[in-house]
């Protein structure tokens, strides 16, 4: 991978944070339990769609040099993940994107929460985490490819517009950042996800099915 390419300056590869999101995957799982055919919107080093056990992993990523971190049961697309190309109707069991629908406009969002809810089996889930602007205003748009704004309480209407039913928000499971304390210890990742305090968090953790 060329470290001069601008996502590896932003968000360098560091082999802990793998730790982190194994058990992220583990948490997700709870609500998406049985996915057979699993998406990652933008997996960036693949870290979630690697650790979460589906029969079979499909992501979409714009960035070529991300094929390096999949695994080789993981089929990465280099593709515009907002389309969801090449995927049949209803059959999809979770999609799974953090940290990826504040990068679009408003009319590339609803484009892709439609597809989304028409690509989701009956019993599929789209599962988000996504920064609460309602918790980190201040520091939103510290990223200037942030486009458009989300919170607990828009994010269900959003939902809703575009087919979606939200089943559960988590105003904040997550810190704003992956650059913070959060813990990297397997250990203590599980107590801090499933704790009623978890110190930092402005990440919600967003789950809907199709209506």
């Amino acid at each position: 991978m060329s470290g001069s390419s601008e996502y590896s300056g932003a968000y360098p590869y560091l082999r802990e944070r793998a730790h982190v999101w194994r058990e992220i995957a583990r948490y997700v799982r709870r609500d998406a339990p049985g996915a057979k055919i699993a998406v990652e919107l933008g997996p960036g080093y693949c870290d979630f769609i690697n650790a979460f056990p589906a029969e079979q992993k499909i992501a979409f990523d714009l960035n070529s040099e991300m094929r390096e971190f999949a695994d080789a049961d993981v089929d990465l697309r280099i593709q515009d993940a907002s389309h969801l190309a090449d995927l049949l109707p209803g059959s999809v069991d979770l999609i799974f994107a953090s940290n990826f629908l504040e990068h679009l406009d408003e009319s590339e969002a609803v484009q892709l929460l439609s597809t989304a809810r028409k690509v989701l089996s009956g019993r599929g889930r789209l599962i988000l985490l996504q920064p609460n602007h309602r918790l980190c205003a201040e520091h939103y748009f510290d990223d200037p490819t942030h486009k458009t704004i989300f919170d607990d309480r828009s994010i269900c209407q959003w939902l809703q517009r575009c087919g979606l039913q939200p089943l559960r928000i988590v105003p904040g499971l997550l810190p704003f950042s992956m650059k913070s304390r959060l813990p990297k210890w397997p250990l203590l990742v599980r107590v801090y996800l499933n704790s009623p305090f978890r110190p930092l968090a402005a990440q919600m953790y967003v789950v809907a099915e199709p209506t």
